[in-house]
């Protein structure tokens, strides 16, 4: 859910600050996971005071709010759906202007609710790193692209991608220093999740603004839809982090983490899971090992993906293996079959051909559906829908194993790619089209009508395959074949809930 809505005029509600970071705790503990956050359930009309004269707006994408005695400063202002019931949270908490607005990136989430603070009288200087605007430049000349891949990652067939943006009045490039009223705000720029991300410490109260640098998840290190991302540098900004020993960690996703210790260890945690990933791709690359190998040979520490903070909920690990390939190595992934490939429909006809028809391929992805093998199971499916893309027995072997897959996938990347593929061959078999078909469901309608987040994690444990254990290790379920058929077995199989798209 987007939060709240409320009328500018009503008094505003109880303070939820106690029961919230009761909350915070439990979902340390790993006693509940982020769905109360992420759903909204405390995103009303007050903000949670997180600290003296620090409020935090718990949404989809966190903004965080400080009382300088000499107006406020804003980190993050969240997403354009929420801006209304954010801002209205930000006047309960103060009536003063607020001065500034630091952008910790300029992912859509966390800079599209700008606009009420800009038409106030006194509006905010907005300050971000200047990469920021060549993001926003990107983003307008890459908006269809940018509304596909939103579309396919959260199930929101509508979803349009936005062109206009609210640019900052200020950049910097490695350090910059607000002063406002009685704080400091060092601004610090680190490559990470972006090249253009800043995180924010704020000494006299011991208050570290992570940004999407920690967002209680596995680093989205690895996103396969998106642009490059920067995991080495990542980890040695976590440490940078980690060093000024926060009292509170402010993150731009999830929940606040309190306490030095709990602050120094999730940031350490982080920085040796990226770090892990780094140096054993590195060392397998350095051997003039496939891509192929590299990702089946490289092996998370399974006491980190363990970490509530660290579940691959919406990136997982093997996708920041191929993010490092293609960083330090390209495209080429010394296939050479795979340098200047024939059209993949041809192949897929010679080897239907040779295998005895599309038909024969889409049993045999059936047979390995079944025994639970799921990765090759979508090889086959997808070779002979590739052969016969009309072939209405072919569409639904391919809906049935792409709807399986996605069930059995622990992040939202995975299953959002994997549900789409379903409801594509869902709309050959039913004649329909996409939307229609990934809102069969009562799920999949809330993900199509636009309640869309960062993943959720299932509490009772972690990937097998996000882990690096051989396929097949946790999935007898899921290879009894009782998964359905056809776009009923395919629609609302992710439950994220919150707002707008992310970067």
């Amino acid at each position: 859910m987007h939060g709240t809505t409320t009328n500018p005029t009503d008094p505003p509600g109880p303070d939820r600050t106690e029961e919230y970071l009761a909350y915070a705790d439990r979902v340390w503990r790993g006693e509940e996971d982020l769905t109360a956050h992420l759903e909204g359930r405390f995103s009303g009309d007050r903000l949670v005071r997180v600290g003296d004269g620090v409020g935090m707006y718990p949404g989809f994408a966190n903004s965080v709010v400080f009382d300088t005695g000499s107006g406020l400063v804003m980190v993050d202002s969240g997403d354009a759906i929420s801006a209304a019931p954010r801002h209205a949270a930000v006047r309960a908490f103060s009536p003063e202007p607020v001065r500034a607005v630091v952008f910790t990136h300029g992912h859509v989430d966390h800079v599209g609710g700008t606009g009420p603070f800009d038409e106030e009288e006194v509006p905010p200087e907005v300050i971000g790193h200047e990469a920021v605007a060549a993001r926003f430049d990107r983003y307008r000349d890459t908006a269809g692209y940018n509304a596909w891949v939103n579309r396919r990652q959260f199930g929101v067939p509508w979803l349009e991608w936005p062109t206009e943006y609210r640019r900052p009045d200020t950049t910097y490039r490695d350090r910059h220093t607000l002063l406002q009223g009685s704080l400091t705000f060092e601004l610090v720029h680190a490559r990470g999740e972006t090249d253009d991300h800043t995180y924010v410490w704020v000494p006299e109260l011991g208050v570290l603004c992570t940004g999407d640098l920690f967002i209680w998840n596995s680093p989205n290190a690895g996103n396969p839809q998106k642009v490059q991302r920067y995991p080495q540098e990542w980890a040695r900004a976590l440490r940078d982090m980690a060093a000024l020993d926060a009292e509170v960690l402010l993150p731009g996703h999830g929940v606040p983490i309190t306490g030095a210790d709990r602050v120094r260890q999730a940031l350490l945690d982080t920085a040796r899971l990226l770090e892990s990933l780094c140096e054993q791709t590195r060392a397998l690359m350095n051997e003039g090992a496939r891509l192929d190998a590299v990702v089946q040979r490289v092996r998370v520490p399974a006491d980190l993906l363990a970490k509530p903070y660290l579940r691959p909920a919406y990136d997982e690990p093997e996708f920041v293996v191929r993010n490092l390939w293609r960083l330090w190595g390209g495209w080429y992934d010394l296939n050479p079959a795979h340098l200047k490939p024939a059209p993949e429909a041809e192949v897929a006809a010679e080897l239907c051909a040779a295998a005895g028809g599309a038909d024969v391929l889409a049993r045999r992805a059936l047979a390995l559906f079944a025994e639970g093998r799921l990765r090759l199971a979508c090889h086959l499916a997808e070779t002979a829908a590739l052969a016969a893309p009309d072939d209405v027995a072919v569409a639904l072997v391919r809906a049935r194993v792409y709807g399986g897959r996605a069930e059995s996938e622990s992040s939202t990347m995975a299953r959002g790619v994997f549900s789409w593929a379903a409801a594509e061959s869902a709309a050959v078999v039913e004649g329909t089209d996409v939307a229609t078909e990934l809102a069969r469901t009562e799920a999949g309608a809330r993900h199509a009508g636009g309640l869309i987040g960062v993943g959720l994690s299932d509490p009772g444990g972690t990937s097998a395959e996000a882990a690096g254990a051989p396929e097949g290790a946790d999935r007898s379920e899921i290879g009894s074949g009782e998964s359905g058929a056809g776009a009923e077995a395919v629609a609302g199989v992710v439950q994220e809930a919150a707002a707008g798209p992310r970067g």
